[in-house]
């Protein structure tokens, strides 16, 4: 936790905030930190400065809070994600939070198990718990926005044009045949698919929109190692 994230109902008054639970936690047993030293905040959507502690206890502490500075820019990249086994959604979402993304549609696919849509890990509470920890490493406060989307079709043909206008719309796929841009300067759309790829109704129904096909390579990554390469090398 390099940033401690706060919310309005931690606010006690307007400069000092009272925090228990996984936070308190961290602090005492992570940072282990004492009355009179200063950690890294930030308000949830607002900005980041110190917290200065002057009450820890077992069962809260106290901070006097100041704010100084903006949160880092945001990364302009749209994430089109089709939605990953749930074992690993936990790791994608706090990984995209970290990088800077700040829009994410989780959409269905061919192969997309039907089973994934079920798990309780794609709650709104756990996609925003997930989100928090991704902010809390990178030292970020902008919670990103987070949709779902279960049928393809109508998603792309509907909404996606929208969505990726004024943007360089790109789909990651293991068998096109373009090389994936590098150090781009403007904002871009990115589809990623399953770990298998998207089927080829798929690609040509987003190609139709004006989504180019990208490759990084022969190597076939996992989603959540794919999601960072590419944000890395297209920024």
């Amino acid at each position: 936790m390099n940033l401690i994230l706060l919310f309005d109902d931690d606010f006690i008054s307007d400069s000092r905030v009272r925090l228990t639970g996984r936070r308190l936690q961290h602090v005492r047993d992570v940072h282990r930190a004492a009355v009179g030293e200063s950690l890294v905040i930030g308000i949830a959507n607002g900005r980041i400065g110190r917290g200065t502690i002057t009450r820890l206890g077992h069962d809260a502490l106290e901070m006097d809070v100041a704010l100084d500075r903006d949160p880092p820019p945001p990364l302009p990249l749209t994430l089109i994600l089709a939605l990953p086994r749930p074992k690993v959604l936990n790791r994608v979402i706090a990984g995209a939070a970290s990088l800077g993304i700040k829009q994410i549609i989780l959409i269905n696919a061919w192969r997309v198990e039907k089973s994934y849509w079920s798990s309780p890990r794609l709650t709104p509470e756990n996609l925003r718990t997930q989100s928090i920890l991704g902010l809390e490493q990178a030292r970020d406060t902008v919670l990103p926005s987070i949709e779902t989307r279960r049928l393809f079709r109508p998603f792309v043909e509907d909404e996606l044009p929208s969505i990726a206008f004024g943007t360089r719309a790109l789909v990651a796929h293991p068998n096109a045949m373009n090389e994936c841009p590098r150090n781009l300067r403007e904002p871009i759309t990115l589809v990623v698919g399953p770990e298998g790829g998207f089927i080829d109704a798929e690609i040509a129904s987003l190609e139709g929109i004006g989504f180019t096909p990208v490759s990084v390579g022969e190597r076939i990554l996992r989603v959540e190692t794919a999601v960072a390469f590419l944000a890395a090398r297209l920024y």
